[in-house]
């Protein structure tokens, strides 16, 4: 039976949190142990032990969160994804240490359309980092596939040249052996004329997203009930919103059972349209769309065989198309709340529990270690710091 003495020394080595939690209703109790892990969430008005009353921080006048989850991230610090080889290893980390200061926790490295051969080079690579996770840097969830089967109508500044048929067959030759390590896939739905992709990747433990696309409603219906839980970027790549036409971006906003991803950076979606959208979708959450220059300066950037401009975070093409943006994750939350959208805490979490929920991801669960971020008012701003 363990004395007081050990009792003393072993609380000695806990952390007990009062504060007020992102998604969580009032104040309450935390208490981590040595190893940052969350072993007792309660609500502040539960009881505590007296020989934990000397270990109290108490934040209860800031928010915490859980760190940023971002789906939708083409590459960083001048690393395009889709074009990484064995040599970028050490960038890779780099990359991920640069994400974990910007308050990401884990992240989907993105690979939009390119050549086979690029698409399964990236993968092999990638597949080394993602069996090896590290403390305090960013994780690697699994890969996002954009591409490369995309409405040729709507492949926005995909290179057509590598788009390809919507067949089971190109599938399994672009997800050969990766499967367990790809998250999500962006599909058009419209393309698959056999029915049977969407619950083929499904089967996989794969989320299939459908964006870059011309689908109807009833097309974009037909693939949620086949299994399709997402959409990938809201607005962009699809037909807007139309009083006869709900449209694939109608049809999700709708159904309760689908994820609807939202770039917050002002270019792609204009700030009113975000209102109206956070006001009537379901489930939003925010990525960030980030491309390969996030982390730089602005200036003119290679993106694959051609190249882009970046000005004040956004990136387009010599022709004008957007072709996303450099700005981190959480700008987009300081944007809503600037904006005056939502409010701080439902903005947060548009970026800490939304995308965790869209994988189906635990949020506040005890029994792990856990990563916080305490929010204040700074100056009139909003700034976050890790705790």
């Amino acid at each position: 039976m363990p004395t007081n003495h050990h009792k003393q020394r072993e609380n000695s080595s806990q952390t007990l949190i009062r504060a007020c939690l992102v998604g969580l209703e009032g104040q309450f109790w935390l208490r981590f142990d040595a190893n940052r892990c969350l072993t007792h969430l309660e609500p502040m008005e539960a009881e505590i032990p007296l020989e934990f009353q000397e270990n109290i921080q108490d934040i209860a006048g800031d928010l915490l969160s859980l760190g940023g989850v971002d789906l939708q991230i083409n590459g960083g610090l001048g690393l395009a994804f889709p074009e990484v080889t064995q040599t970028d290893l050490p960038k890779l980390q780099e990359i991920c240490d640069y994400l974990w200061g910007q308050g990401i926790d884990a992240f989907c490295p993105t690979i939009v359309t390119t050549s086979l051969e690029n698409i399964r080079r990236s993968l092999a690579v990638f597949a080394e980092l993602w069996g090896d996770p590290q403390p305090n840097t960013a994780k690697i969830l699994g890969i996002h596939l954009e591409g490369p089967f995309l409405n040729y109508e709507k492949r926005g500044a995909h290179p057509a040249q590598h788009l390809q048929p919507l067949t089971l067959k190109n599938l399994q030759q672009v997800i050969g052996e990766f499967a367990p390590m790809i998250k999500i896939i962006t599909l058009a739905p419209e393309l698959d004329s056999s029915h049977k992709c969407v619950e083929y990747l499904r089967s996989l433990g794969i989320v299939v997203s459908l964006g870059h696309s011309l689908a109807t409603e009833t097309e974009a219906n037909q693939a949620f009930a086949r299994g399709a839980t997402m959409i990938t970027h809201a607005f962009n790549a699809m037909p807007s919103l139309h009083h006869r036409e709900a449209g694939l971006l109608g049809a999700a906003m709708v159904n309760p059972d689908v994820y609807c991803g939202l770039i917050a950076d002002g270019q792609h979606v204009n700030p009113t349209m975000l209102e109206i959208f956070l006001r009537a979708a379901k489930r939003p959450f925010l990525v960030s769309d980030a491309l390969a220059p996030i982390g730089l300066p602005d200036g003119v950037y290679p993106w694959d065989d051609r190249q882009i401009t970046v000005t004040h975070g956004t990136a387009r093409l010599d022709n004008g198309t957007l072709s996303g943006t450099t700005l981190p994750l959480f700008a987009g939350v300081k944007n809503l709340v600037r904006w005056g959208i939502c409010d701080l805490e439902k903005a947060i979490a548009l970026a800490t529990l939304a995308p965790r929920k869209a994988l189906g991801m635990a949020t506040w669960t005890t029994g792990k270690p856990i990563n916080l971020l305490r929010w204040q008012g700074v100056d009139g701003t909003v700034e976050f710091s890790r705790l």
